[in-house]
């Protein structure tokens, strides 16, 4: 059985809504280890909700913030998306990540890992992160952020792991201690074949534990369960490597 509660978040750049996941069983002053949740850009709603829900009953306190609440509250939709070409859609996926800026992750970091370490249900001690599409490059930076809390980071089918510029997520890694797992999509086009392996030859470098992978047969936003490409088995398979990640902190 696991226990919402719906929260906000003062943030030094606003308050940002979010929910709280524990097991039950806080009567007994009992206190789970924390994972900081990222949502992908659809934002908290049903099938996030579930993930996180799943996630906490294995034994976790977990924090789903709004990582858009720059933008607005949730719901950050107020119109069913089309990925791809529409107008409307591209327009909205702007406003929501803009505002995620480097320094402003950064600061969101350090917010979020201390709401969630002052709460009753929160084992002191170390915690992870998991991020999600939009969000995974963000889970590298708070991993960088918060080294000296961030035990271990997940990204899935995140986009934009590596790119060019000065402030690329894989040029961070000297900065973490987490130990690090990237589930990759097949022919995605926010981090193909060629980025996986720049971040491969980056990671090899860095010299910390890690696992990168790619989910043969399975496309952008995979483990979701209200994506249109939600496949099953990799999303099984992607649990129990987040599970295993995480384990350690227990």
């Amino acid at each position: 059985m696991v226990i919402e509660t719906e929260i906000e978040i003062r943030t030094s750049d606003g308050t940002s809504d979010g929910v709280l996941f524990r097991p039950e069983g806080l009567e007994g002053a009992a206190r789970w280890p924390g994972v900081i949740f990222l949502t992908d850009i659809g934002g908290i709603r049903p099938a996030q909700r579930q993930m996180a829900q799943r996630l906490a009953g294995e034994g976790y306190t977990v924090l789903m913030p709004n990582v858009y609440y720059r933008t607005a509250p949730t719901p950050i939709w107020d119109f069913a998306p089309k990925f791809g070409a529409d107008e409307r859609t591209m327009k909205r996926l702007g406003e929501l990540s803009d505002p995620l800026t480097p320094e402003a992750v950064e600061r969101d970091a350090t917010d979020y890992v201390n709401f969630l370490a002052a709460q009753d249900s929160a084992a002191a001690g170390a915690m992870g992160v998991v991020g999600y599409c939009a969000t995974g490059s963000v889970a590298v930076r708070f991993a960088a952020a918060r080294a000296d809390k961030m035990d271990a980071a997940a990204s899935f089918h995140a986009a934009r792991l590596v790119t060019d510029a000065p402030t690329s997520p894989h040029l961070l890694l000297p900065r973490i201690k987490a130990r690090l797992y990237f589930g990759h999509a097949v022919e995605d086009r926010g981090m193909p074949k060629e980025a996986i392996e720049k971040l491969n030859l980056a990671l090899e470098a860095w010299g910390g534990q890690y696992e990168s992978e790619v989910y043969e047969g399975a496309y952008h936003s995979w483990t979701v369960p209200d994506s249109p490409v939600y496949n099953h088995a990799q999303a099984e398979r992607a649990f129990g490597k987040l599970a295993d990640l995480l384990g350690s902190l227990c």
